[in-house]
């Protein structure tokens, strides 16, 4: 019998309400050991000898530079110890580097890679320390992204920085005035739009301009990444549980009901850019040139697209099938297993997250950052520049869906990706119940290690 399924985000904000309560009650416990959770008196006064916190951060070159800022501001007026900045070229490369035992005092990992972190005991959690230091979890902070570290009743690694995935429009390709001129079905409300509305701008997308040849109105990735959005926004479900899935429901009705109206736009071949364009050059570059409507993407293309001259865009919601929804990634700061002085890496954390610090990285215009005060900042919002809608990526928080952790996500990927992409380019008609009830029984010897396949039963001879 399949598990009784929960959405997400409720489940998302049940685990902070009971988690930021225990983390507050855990502070300050007698505990006869000092380097396994933090003394209250360590939050406001008790100096550390001074030493040295290494700092691990990946990003682009600008951030990395804004890292440094931070951390020159911090030993210049930390009494407690300095910080020595290790980055990291990309996220592979950090999780190379941990997996090879290269593990800075406080690190930036990504809450996909939490379950090989935990499993090697790579990380110590979080909470109390931060908490005798007076971050706030419960109001200062994206309740998601606190709820997605919160495992084993603990913070096991600090909230930093958060992507949703949002909709890039290109405002000359998909320009609202000229459509509602023209009688054409046109959003009602800012920032967002339904799926007959996304369908109107990419149709007109695709019509191609005086001077342009061979626009077209979008690109989605034809994989589960690019296809869960629109399952969860047409209320069905991608995994048959949320907490330990043991298979994809892709073959479950209301998520048939989901893909099939969704599937009607999103696989016509007049919309979407074809095998031979995608063979010349990426969707990104198709965007960049202005020869494509619309994709999907986060925060951190904003800073590329603003430095190409000539190119107007803004941000709207994944179309909505019945309701908001989009997927994302969540970042945070991870505290070593095997650092030598726990309260000192605290203390880098904290200076981290505070709104001075998270507020000169933000500005560099790559992050949506987990602090509520600094999302909400001009700081971020950047009001004088593209995107004119920034605070979309804020909103677009309520409706991000946080999958299960899986240990290995890409195992997964690669065992249903080639029958996921037949749900968008497979030519002709589409068996969706046949291709769908395959996606979810690839998935389950990825999810579920102890699942043996059933074996057909044998036909029966007649003289049986």
């Amino acid at each position: 019998m399949q598990r009784r399924r929960r959405p997400v985000r409720a489940a998302a904000v049940g685990l902070v309400a009971c988690l930021v309560p225990a983390l507050v009650a855990c502070s300050g416990r007698d505990d006869p050991d000092p380097s396994l959770s933090g003394s209250p008196s360590a939050s406001s006064a008790s100096p550390t000898e001074a030493g040295t916190v290494t700092l691990g951060v990946y990003g682009r070159e600008d951030e990395l530079e804004a890292f440094e800022g931070v951390a020159d501001d911090y030993n210049a007026s930390s009494l407690t110890g300095q910080v020595e900045l290790e980055p990291w070229r990309d996220r592979a490369a950090a999780v190379q580097g941990v997996a090879d035992g290269d593990v800075p005092d406080v690190f930036m990992a990504s809450r996909q890679d939490l379950p090989g972190l935990m499993s090697r005991e790579a990380v110590r959690p979080v909470g109390e320390l931060l908490d005798e230091r007076g971050v706030d979890f419960g109001d200062d902070f994206s309740r998601d992204a606190v709820a997605a570290f919160g495992l084993d009743a603990q913070l096991q690694c600090m909230p930093y920085a958060v992507s949703p995935e949002v909709m890039f429009v290109n405002t000359e390709l998909v320009d609202f005035e000229r459509m509602a001129g023209r009688g054409l079905n046109v959003p009602q409300r800012e920032d967002f739009w339904n799926l007959a509305e996304f369908t109107a701008a990419a149709e007109f997308a695709s019509r191609p301009a005086r001077g342009t040849r061979g626009t077209r109105g979008f690109y989605i990735e034809p994989t589960l990444h690019g296809l869960t959005p629109y399952i969860y926004s047409g209320g069905g479900q991608v995994y048959d549980d949320d907490d330990a899935p043991t298979s994809l429901t892709l073959s479950d009705g209301d998520t048939q009901d989901a893909l099939e109206r969704s599937l009607a736009v999103l696989r016509d071949a007049q919309l979407t850019l074809t095998d031979k364009q995608l063979v010349k050059a990426s969707p990104q570059d198709w965007f960049e040139r202005g020869r494509l409507g619309m994709m999907a993407g986060s925060r951190d293309l904003v800073p590329r697209l603003r430095s190409l001259p000539g190119l107007a865009f803004d941000v709207w919601s994944m179309p909505v099938v019945d309701s908001p929804a989009t997927v994302g990634g969540i970042t945070g700061l991870c505290m070593s297993a095997e650092t030598e002085d726990p309260q000192a890496a605290a203390d880098v954390i904290a200076a981290l997250v505070s709104d001075e610090a998270m507020a000169r990285v933000a500005a560099a215009g790559f992050m949506v950052p987990a602090n509520n005060s600094v999302a909400n900042s001009e700081v971020f919002l950047q009001p004088l520049r593209e995107p004119r809608q920034a605070a979309l990526f804020n909103n677009a928080l309520r409706g991000m869906v946080v999958p299960p952790l899986i240990a290995d996500r890409s195992e997964l990927e690669e065992a249903v990706g080639p029958l996921v992409e037949q749900l968008l380019t497979l030519p002709g008609e589409l068996d969706l119940e046949a291709v769908t009830e395959q996606i979810d029984e690839a998935s389950r010897p990825v999810l579920d290690p102890d699942y043996v396949p059933e074996s057909p039963s044998p036909s029966l001879s007649p003289s049986d």
